[in-house]
């Protein structure tokens, strides 16, 4: 089994990163490669890792970027794990990888709570399956069944009949502002670029080329 493991393997070829295709802001340059992942047809380009600090080890899970401005926005349930986690300490990481065109973008910055009214104008945008989802789940919590969502859901759903749902006070979103990001385009032999937006203050961006 380990061998068969150790010989999974792909040789990057499609293209290159260079420093003279960066602009000076790498929100922008985000802006530019998420653009070229949606017309590349992927599915969920938005997925990214968000890494928190839990218990003081490093964990991590899949959310959906919902709007970039100047950071990174997702929405989710405040009380949950993650959200306990930001509340003690919002240095977090994010990272997207985009298999089919051989790219990878990792984020360092401070998760900061979006406004109420952002958080408002999303959760009325949602299914409203999800938003009766977002009353319903008391995310990262123990429960009993199966059961216990289901009944939990029905009662919900009694609740809010002919009207509708507003936001659980629980319940919105996260603007990450980043600090660090790292664009990372796969090369042959494993000699991929790598270059790296520091955030010196707020008008300058230092840009690196890190060895692979």
């Amino acid at each position: 089994m380990n061998h068969k493991i150790a010989n999974i393997r792909s040789e990057y070829t499609l293209k290159g990163l260079h420093e003279s295709d960066l602009g000076s802001n790498p929100l922008l340059q985000f802006s530019k490669w998420f653009e070229e992942a949606l017309a590349s047809g992927l599915e969920e380009p938005n997925a990214m890792v968000l890494g928190t600090i839990h218990h003081q080890f490093p964990t991590s899970r899949i959310v959906l970027l919902k709007d970039l401005d100047s950071g990174f926005k997702f929405f989710t349930n405040y009380m949950s794990s993650k959200g306990r986690d930001i509340e003690k300490n919002p240095r977090v990481s994010l990272t997207f990888f985009w298999k089919e065109l051989e790219r990878q973008v990792r984020i360092e910055g401070i998760a900061e709570k979006t406004s109420e009214v952002e958080s408002d104008e999303y959760f009325q945008t949602r299914p409203r399956g999800s938003q009766i989802g977002a009353w319903v789940s008391k995310q990262s919590s123990v429960i009993e069944n199966r059961e216990v969502l289901e009944k939990a859901t029905q009662e919900m759903e009694m609740k809010f009949a002919g009207v509708p749902v507003t936001r659980p006070e629980h319940w919105g979103g996260y603007r990450v502002i980043p600090q660090y990001v790292e664009f990372w385009q796969g090369r042959p032999s494993r000699l991929h670029d790598r270059l790296a937006y520091i955030k010196v203050n707020e008008d300058y961006w230092k840009i690196e080329r890190l060895s692979p």
